[in-house]
């Protein structure tokens, strides 16, 4: 044997453990989870290194399609039960044994999957999620959004009970803490989640805009759980939301960066937008003010919602510049002026939103104002000072500070 072996060469057994190493180095898909929020359906996928995924669907039956190339199941790795649009869950290996395959059977139609991919962090490893939104009679019975298992509050959108008519209705400010779950958003030095704080930052400004007259605050969410991008904007619609406020933390790779900034749609994140409401059975919905765009021409629809989409970001950068100029009352500001970018988040066509960095978690001054207590307090007030002089201002038709606006407005020429 030993012979036959020296006969074979030294080649052989390189090769032999070259293998072994590729084998023991390959790339494992370690966990998978499914997690229904309405008619949104998503994967998330955790793996050891960063991964490549091509998703597509089939029909008959419906099906979607995730091939991981140069990946395997992890020795403990287990699928989901059915759970939403998905019901059932598979996996095998690629043609050539090149790669993992998962295929989830759906209950219905879907709309392209959506994907976005998480970084490691915060003790987790690379993830990739994957957004499958239910259609036609599939996302009608989607049940409502349920609060997550230990979750203290309810993190459902509930509309306003109105203050009398004689005294205007007030006016619906959705406050949206980003991240959450298994998207835990930046990590500081020292450790600290941007999806906490800015969670606590963001019950503290719901509670400080319920203090005001005529002001009410839902929260998209108020537990540690994922909730989709596309699904904070249907909530805040759900609750006739007058403005929407997300509340985040930024990072960069230089620490000395520090400061908050706002945000409001870029005028190429609307575009896009337009195209997507137009092209999608699901959105044919009223727009505020009872405008519907389902029995409308392409033409007629297109410039109906570009029109809202402009009165939108002309209310959020009004809106923005107010919460700009309060926050620097209390806080270093990074950036002067209200910037423009494409965040998901802001692209609701008929609701002023706006998106608050409140500081820098990567710096580690900024880290330990977002822990301290007080400095929360004080950013949550600055911004709810900021929404309230814009609605002072601006006030919206059949609210109470409308009528209080024309109530000075009269006094005033009486006065005179």
């Amino acid at each position: 044997m030993i012979s036959g072996a020296a006969r074979i060469g030294p080649g052989w057994a390189l090769g032999v453990l070259s293998l072994v190493a590729s084998c023991a180095s390959a790339a494992t898909l370690q966990r998978a989870e499914l997690q229904q929020v309405g008619a949104v359906t998503t994967l998330s996928l955790q793996f050891d290194s960063k991964p490549q995924a091509r998703i597509f669907t089939l029909a008959k039956p419906q099906r979607a399609v995730v091939d991981l190339k140069g990946f395997r199941g992890g020795s403990g790795l287990r699928l989901p039960e059915g759970v939403g649009v998905v019901s059932a869950m598979r996996s095998g290996p690629l043609a050539g044994r090149q790669g993992l395959r998962l295929v989830l059977e759906l209950d219905g139609r879907v709309q392209a999957p959506r994907q976005r991919y998480l970084a490691p962090n915060a003790g987790q490893g690379h993830c990739l999620l994957i957004e499958l939104t239910a259609t036609g009679a599939v996302a009608a019975r989607a049940p409502a959004p349920a609060p997550p298992p230990n979750s203290a509050r309810s993190s459902l959108p509930v509309r306003a009970e109105h203050a009398p008519a004689e005294s205007g209705r007030d006016v619906i400010v959705a406050v949206d803490a980003g991240h959450g779950g298994q998207d835990p958003g930046a990590l500081g030095r020292a450790g600290t989640y941007e999806k906490n704080v800015v969670l606590a930052i963001a019950r503290l400004l719901a509670a400080r805009l319920n203090e005001q007259p005529g002001m009410r605050a839902v929260l998209t969410r108020d537990g540690d759980y994922f909730l989709p991008l596309r699904e904070r904007i249907a909530r805040a619609r759900r609750a006739k939301a007058d403005l929407f406020v997300s509340v985040h933390a930024d990072a960069v790779r230089d620490r000395e960066v520090s400061g908050a900034s706002v945000y409001v749609l870029s005028e190429k994140g609307a575009t896009d937008e337009q195209a997507r409401w137009l092209a999608e059975t699901e959105n044919a919905a009223d727009l505020k003010g009872g405008v519907s765009l389902d029995d409308k021409g392409d033409t007629l629809a297109s410039v109906l919602l570009d029109l809202s989409q402009s009165a939108s970001i002309a209310e959020s950068m009004r809106a923005a510049e107010r919460v700009l100029g309060t926050l620097g009352g209390v806080s270093d500001v990074r950036k002067k002026r209200v910037q423009q970018a494409g965040f998901v988040v802001l692209k609701s066509p008929d609701i002023p939103s706006m998106l608050v960095e409140t500081a820098y978690i990567s710096n580690p001054a900024d880290e330990a104002d977002l822990l301290n207590d007080a400095h929360r307090e004080r950013i949550a007030a600055a911004i709810a000072n900021g929404v309230r002089e814009y609605f002072m201002d601006h006030p919206p038709d059949g609210t109470r500070f409308a009528l209080d606006r024309r109530r000075g407005a009269a006094t005033t020429t009486a006065a005179r």
